[in-house]
Parts: structure tokens; sequence; C-alpha cells
């Protein structure tokens, strides 16, 4: 499940700094000349969370996950990603026998509206499950879950620090059955703290549709503090909560996956 995260949970860009060429020039002074975008750039990355959590609920039953992810960026906006990570859900939730890790590949078109300071991103993300057989087989009986890999369309706007952002499912959202036009409101800030930290409170909401007495829906919400250390290092630092429903978000093994949480990641970006 991650949507994100992440990129939130699993969301991506690539800065490429070029260093400039010296001019000979008209005087003893040197002109730098800027050096031109580059048609398309693609960065990796490659980390460890201590609790990996989308909007709020835990995908690995509060155990680490190692992830890592690619992504390619051209110069007119266009952009493609993949990211991958351990998970236990699909397993311990849906009660599927096979489905442990998770492989997310998106899309999209990122542009200005009127200047650099505001600005919109489209695009759609499929959350893969591989192998995956949720809802034929497991703990359920079969038709209590249908298959977890879910496929969903987003958009958001970003005016200065505060980004708005909406997802919604085309098709079933993560086995649930009936739950396609699943919701997701997204409302973040990020506070620049100078020193390479960043602080990003986030609150959002899930809907999730034709799930008994609507037990689904939930809020959740997160502060997480970023260092970055330079040389494509960086380290995160997230206090998580929810008021997802103990019943609906409860797995197999009686472990209540949207309880409040202290997550930390440690990530390399080359």
């Amino acid at each position: 499940m991650n949507p994100n995260l992440l990129k939130n949970t699993f969301q991506h860009s690539l800065s490429r700094v070029v260093l400039p060429a010296v001019a000979l020039g008209f005087s003893l002074a040197a002109h730098a000349e800027e050096a031109p975008v580059p048609d398309y750039s693609l960065a990796y990355n490659v980390g460890v969370i201590s609790d990996y959590r989308v909007r709020g609920i835990a995908q690995t039953s509060g155990d680490p996950a190692l992830q890592g992810g690619i992504d390619l960026t051209t110069k007119s906006g266009v952009y493609l990603g993949t990211a991958a990570s351990n998970v236990k859900w699909v397993k311990e939730f849906n009660g599927a026998t096979k489905g442990s890790y998770e492989l997310d590949l998106y899309g999209g078109y990122r542009a200005q509206i009127t200047d650099t300071n505001f600005s919109y991103d489209v695009g759609v993300i499929t959350y893969q499950y591989p192998g995956n057989n949720s809802g034929v087989a497991g703990f359920y009986p079969a038709g209590t879950f249908g298959n977890a890999s879910t496929v969903e369309m987003y958009g958001d706007l970003t005016y200065e620090i505060y980004t708005l952002k909406y997802n919604r499912s085309v098709g079933n959202f993560l086995g649930n059955l009936n739950s396609s036009g699943s919701q997701y409101f997204d409302l973040s800030a990020a506070v620049d703290m100078t020193h390479g930290f960043t602080l990003t409170p986030h609150i959002g909401h899930q809907f999730i549709p034709n799930q008994t007495g609507n037990l689904g829906n939930y809020s959740d919400m997160s502060l997480t503090l970023a260092k970055d250390f330079g040389n494509g290092l960086s380290a995160t630092a997230a206090l998580i909560t929810t008021n997802a429903n103990k019943t609906f978000y409860t797995d197999t093994k009686g472990r209540y996956l949207g309880n409040n949480t202290f997550a930390a990641g440690l990530r390399y970006s080359f």
C-alpha cells in the first residue's frame, strides 16, 4: 500500500547540479555560462524505515522495511518511476498466503502554473503485490477480499510550502470489495528550518465506499522532521497517529495497524 508514500509515501524528483563553464572575456573578471537543462535525468534511492506506514496504516506490522526506487524525469515535466518495499499486510490483514512485497509503478506530468511558487502534478500510480492471492486462498474465505493490487489517479497543487493532493482508486482499493472510487485527501506543508532541516506537518482522510458502517473511513496525522546531510544522504523522524477503526484495521494476528507510532528512516539518493 503505498501511494505517497511517502510519497508520500514514494514521490520522487531529481535536481542535477552542473558546474558552469568559465568564459574568457573582456576583463579580468570571469563570466560563468549557465549550463543547459538536460533532456532527462535518472535518480536512484535506497533506504530503510523502522515502521513502514502508508496513510498512517502499518504495512509491515511495525517491523522495519528495506526500500528502493528509480525515477526518470524529463525537461518537459513528464516523469516515470518505480519503488519497491517489503510488506506484511497482504498476508496478515487480507489473509493471503502469497504477497510479501510491494512494487509501485507511476508516471505523470508536473509544471508551473504562474511562477515558481505555484505548480501542479497529475498522474497515475499502481500498487502491485506480485503473486498475491488475496481473496482466493488464505485465512479468510473466498469472497471476503479481492486482489490487493490497486490503481489510483492523483493530482496535487503546490503553493509555496503548501501541498493539497487528491487520490482516487480505479477499481477496488487494496482488496476491499466494491470499493472502486476510494478517495484520499492529503494536506501538508514543508517548513524550511534551515541547516538542512525540514518540518512537515500532514493531515489526510481516507474514504472507502461500500464498507459496513463506513468502518474503513479514517483520518491520519503526522509530523515529520527531515535532515539533508548532503551528498545524497538524508534521514527522517516521524510521529504518526490515526483514528482508524480498531475492528476494521486489526489483522489476523490481533495487531491494530492504525496505532500511534514513531518511525525513523535513512535514505541514500544517487
